[in-house]
């Protein structure tokens, strides 16, 4: 029993005792009825009796009565506080001599679909400092002249308010072994410093699928109060390391671990006088993506081959573009290059102001960008089939309608007149010719035959149909929408135009028809078009994850289940007409374009294009692999690549040749400018 409790018991009963005397004094009067012996007859004076006597005894009664009232109140009080409140009474003692210290825990790996380590973990050397550290300036300023930081910046984050005022602040990580040295040795010039081994992420492929895996960094203080807003289990004290970009933010809730925490017992100046018990911190759960790593490094080295060549040919602007190889059957994305790339790991203990600056600068390419998903790019000839599904559906054209082509239309007048690309003219041609040998003038004949037609949206519906202009949902951030242009949206976009030069007009479907002036496409989205005609109607939602393994072992804790994300749907006359001109691009358009293909195995289908923006063009090409039997789908697009069979198409092939392990030994150069 408490000292406390002791002195409440001993004046309780002090009190009850002047109760009971005051009670007995009380009993002792008379019985209210006093006798006038003077002669005279008796006479009752009871209630009105007010001798000192009388008096005084009433005043005892009630100072008996409150007494007692106090003494029932103190009780009651006393039974509450030691019966019914003592748990709680001592639990928040026992607060106030502990508290909680919590311990960062390492992130989940991120793997390849084969397992092999895309992302992993090291350690590191952590300078850590007591919070006590700023108020000694001349500690805190040898510190940060050891570590070569700014003073301010070691204040800064050893007076971090978000961790308890036990913990350790991280003051600077991945510190030399001369600095550590140093620290250690010189204990009585640092007795708030220690260092701890924490880990920090490592990338055992280098730069490869840099985009698409992302970079951490420090966590921000928007991050900090969005988790606690948010509720939902995940929460952060600065200094934590978390996603950025990539999949490092797209699945920060598996990858981030679940901290430690280490009770320890205080004075009441918060000194640390022992420790108690201890929780581990518990590694987040490794992720396996369904990008194949062979298949990566392939992808980005076809890309930077190509665009090297096309510096060292004097296009010095040309130096960034994406590619995508999707598994036609489930949606898996297989490689997604984008370039140029970046090294993840400056990004480990935050990046330099120099490194930031040359990431940033006009010329460096935007290398922090996933082109492949966040990239929007006229879509060029490659959208040719999806204009040739809207002629057929909606009737205005049939796979035996002709048109000729002199290389000069004037379907809108003289005045209005286009050349097709080949302006010596590819003479007459059906909708089968005119994807085969991507001939302009065909499908001006057919935005021709929609500007008339009662149905003048039928092209914009049929391209939305197939997924343009929207997001396919992949589980990666910042994915574009892609734009498909119609008669609304010009009005709205052009706001400061006249109202004549904002009406949609002929010029503007023969534009969209060969994938020209407004519209804009991922090269993501491109390559989930493609996949819907090799499956002829199914569009597999693509998704960058493939399973979830279990903490603390290899077992997988979830599997990605596959979705169809849309199902276009077109007759299957029309699909054999559209699949046959891929295969007639590739095998019939240009003999020197053929050879590339004619050494492999398996035949392919697929389409070129180049895209008009700007002084050079986007090179395109789309295709997928086998023809008859689809598994793999490739879609590439290189900025102010040229055309599409001088560029992009090179790094398709030798895509396709790491997948099939049949290299191109073709080394002559395609000698059209097909699009």
């Amino acid at each position: 029993m408490s000292s406390g409790t002791i002195l409440l018991i001993g004046v309780i009963v002090v009190i009850a005792a002047v109760a009971v005397a005051a009670v007995l004094l009380a009993s002792r009067g008379s019985d209210g009825l006093r006798f006038d012996i003077g002669g005279q007859a008796p006479r009752a004076a009871g209630g009105n009796d007010t001798s000192p006597e009388k008096t005084f005894q009433s005043r005892f009664i009630g100072l008996g009565v409150f007494s007692g009232g106090v003494i029932a109140a103190l009780l009651a009080r006393l039974w509450s506080m030691q019966i019914v409140s003592g748990d709680d009474y001592s639990a928040q003692a026992e607060t106030n001599r502990t508290r909680t210290v919590t311990m960062p825990a390492p992130r989940g790996r991120i793997l390849d679909r084969n397992g092999v380590e895309l992302v992993a973990n090291r350690p590191s050397l952590t300078v850590c400092a007591k919070s006590d550290i700023a108020d000694d300036s001349i500690e805190l300023n040898l510190l940060a002249n050891l570590l070569g930081m700014p003073t301010v910046a070691a204040k800064r984050r050893a007076t971090d308010s978000t961790q308890s005022a036990q913990s350790a602040r991280t003051i600077a990580v991945d510190a030399s072994r001369s600095q550590v040295a140093f620290i250690q040795e010189h204990v009585d010039v640092f007795p708030d410093v220690t260092v701890e081994t924490r880990t920090q992420r490592s990338y055992p492929q280098g730069e490869v699928a840099c985009q698409v895996l992302g970079y951490t960094g420090t966590v921000t203080q928007e991050q900090i109060d969005s988790s606690t807003e948010a509720n939902n289990g995940l929460t952060y004290e600065s200094g934590d390391t978390t996603g950025q970009s990539g999949v490092e933010y797209q699945y920060e809730e598996l990858l981030q671990g679940v901290r430690g925490e280490q009770t320890v017992y205080v004075d009441v100046h918060g000194n640390v006088l022992d420790y108690s018990t201890s929780v581990p911190a518990e590694s987040g759960s490794d992720v396996m993506l369904t990008i194949d790593l062979d298949i990566q490094k392939a992808a980005e080295e076809a890309l930077a081959k190509q665009i090297k060549k096309r510096q060292d040919g004097g296009v010095k602007e040309c130096n960034s573009g994406a590619a995508v190889v999707l598994d036609a059957t489930n949606g898996d994305i297989l490689a997604m290059a984008s370039a140029p790339t970046f090294r993840p790991e400056a990004f480990v203990g935050g990046i330099s102001q120099d490194d930031w600056d040359a990431l940033s600068a006009d010329n460096a390419g935007n290398p922090l960008m996933n082109k492949a998903v966040s990239g929007q790019f006229v879509a060029a000839s490659t959208i040719k089939p999806l204009t040739t599904f809207a002629a057929l559906d909606y009737g205005i054209a049939t796979a035996d309608s002709t048109y000729d082509c002199t290389g000069w239309w004037t379907g809108f007048g003289q005045a209005d007149g286009k050349y097709c690309w080949d302006t010596k003219g590819h003479g007459y041609l059906n909708l089968r010719g005119g994807i085969v040998n991507s001939c302009d003038v065909v499908f001006y004949e057919v935005a021709k035959g929609f500007y008339n037609s009662s149905t003048p949206d039928g092209m914009q519906k049929t391209f939305r149909k197939w997924g343009l202009g929207s997001k396919t949902g992949v589980d990666l951030p910042s994915e574009g929408d892609g734009r498909v242009p119609d008669a609304e949206w010009k009005w709205n976009y052009f706001s400061n135009w006249s109202d004549e030069d904002r009406k949609w007009n002929g010029g503007d479907y023969t534009n969209i028809a060969i994938g020209q002036g407004d519209i804009a496409v991922t090269p993501l989205q491109m390559a989930c078009v493609y996949m819907g005609i090799a499956n002829r109607g199914t569009i597999y939602k693509p998704h960058i994850l493939k399973s979830v393994l279990g903490r603390g072992d290899n077992g997988t804790a979830r599997d990605f289940e596959p979705s169809v994300s849309l199902t276009p749907d077109e007759s299957s006359a029309n699909f054999d007409l559209v699949i046959s001109g891929l295969d007639g691009v590739v095998y019939e358009e240009s003999e020197s374009q053929a050879a590339h293909f004619t050494n492999m195995t398996e035949r392919v289908a697929g389409k070129t294009g180049s895209g008009e923006h700007g002084e050079y063009p986007t090179s395109w090409f789309c295709c997928y692999a086998p023809e008859d039997n689809p598994k793999y789908v490739v879609a590439v697009a290189v900025e102010k690549g040229g055309y599409g069979g001088s560029c992009a198409l090179y790094v398709a092939r030798d895509i396709l040749g790491a997948i099939y392990n049949e290299p191109d030994t073709q080394t002559a150069e395609v000698q059209d400018n097909s699009r």
